[in-house]
């Protein structure tokens, strides 16, 4: 495995006996000369190594390694993980994105769209051939043993789990719980980020700061998620966030922002609710319904539960990645 940085990742990989290199010359940040550096660098590599298929994730290192791989004739297949172009398309930075995905596309002999909603903004938007896009959903491991939530249980502790950055928006999630502070609950918001503070004071300013903690950023979610009842996220912009189908494989009822592939994975009113991005209103009225309603939120958290282990697990995924690099490679087998 090629990457940036290092970290967790790295380590984990690592355990398992996976080959591991960085590259010391890519960067998040867009940089041209350090930019030709680093495709220079992922060439080396791969005119060294001459693998049969050159997978790609995120973005830069998306572009980047598809144009290494198709200058030494190796076919390359993309995963996006959410398409920078879509979220403003007609701004300058989404024609600038959209350029770079025509040419990286190019380039691509697959692209696999973690959900239906980024593959048919690129279809839509004449980014990508439609032919060489495929959805495969994300998936997660079921935990052994599995740490499944008792959703009925009064009060109901509330969870978010999102880095406090803008497009998480939090603010709509704070200012729709002050309508409830007379209301029995508590709300646990895991993750850390520059706005924090801001969500503190505006803890503070709707009067539920005795109700509402920030734990920062934690590697025990899935025990958080046993303890919780109802799982939120109030996100503005979203590709297919995982931590929704974190919060399902636990068993628990979610009330979501209606963007990105979130619908893809929510049963509106079956497993959950979804609701326009930054109504408050809107998501007052699902948070009341379960708020007052146990048994509605153990019942929509069963249905996620089923849904999660039918469609969103890790071998489900992984067979539906390996069948893609199969259809390219003809050499790739699952074991």
């Amino acid at each position: 495995m090629l990457a940036g940085g290092g970290g967790v990742l790295f380590d984990a990989l690592k355990e398992k006996g996976v080959p591991c290199r960085k590259l010391e010359k890519l960067v998040h940040s867009i940089r041209p000369l350090q930019d030709m550096a680093a495709f220079r660098e992922i060439r080396a590599v791969l005119s060294k190594t001459r693998p049969d298929l050159v997978t790609t994730h995120s973005n830069k290192a998306g572009l980047l390694g598809r144009l290494a791989a198709r200058s030494l004739h190796i076919p390359a297949v993309h995963t996006s993980h959410g398409f920078l172009f879509s979220a403003n398309p007609k701004s300058p930075g989404g024609h600038f994105y959209r350029l770079m995905e025509k040419i990286a596309a190019r380039v691509s002999e697959r692209i696999i769209a973690v959900a239906e909603s980024e593959f048919k903004t690129a279809e839509n938007l004449r980014v990508i051939t439609p032919s060489k896009m495929t959805v495969v959903h994300n998936g997660l491991p079921e935990l052994n043993p599995p740490l499944t939530a008792e959703p009925a249980t009064d009060p109901p502790r509330l969870v978010m789990v999102a880095r406090f950055a803008e497009p998480k928006d939090h603010l709509t999630l704070l200012q729709t719980l002050g309508a409830f502070k007379e209301k029995s609950w508590t709300l646990s918001l895991v993750g850390d980020g520059e706005g924090r503070s801001r969500a503190e004071k505006i803890t503070a300013e709707e009067g539920i700061s005795k109700q509402v903690e920030f734990l920062g950023g934690r590697e025990d979610v899935p025990a958080i998620l046993n303890e919780s009842q109802v799982f939120v996220l109030s996100s503005r912009r979203e590709g297919f966030p995982l931590s929704v189908l974190e919060a399902m494989r636990a068993g628990l009822p979610v009330v979501a922002s209606h963007v990105g592939g979130i619908s893809e994975a929510v049963e509106e009113g079956i497993s959950g609710f979804l609701f326009p991005p930054g109504d408050v209103e809107a998501l007052q009225c699902c948070l009341g319904k379960l708020l007052d309603d146990p048994s509605l939120r153990q019942s929509m958290g069963e249905a996620g539960r089923k849904r999660f282990l039918k469609y969103f697990t890790l071998d489900r995924m992984v067979e539906e990645t390996i069948a893609v690099y199969r259809s390219v490679t003809g050499r790739i087998r699952p074991e």
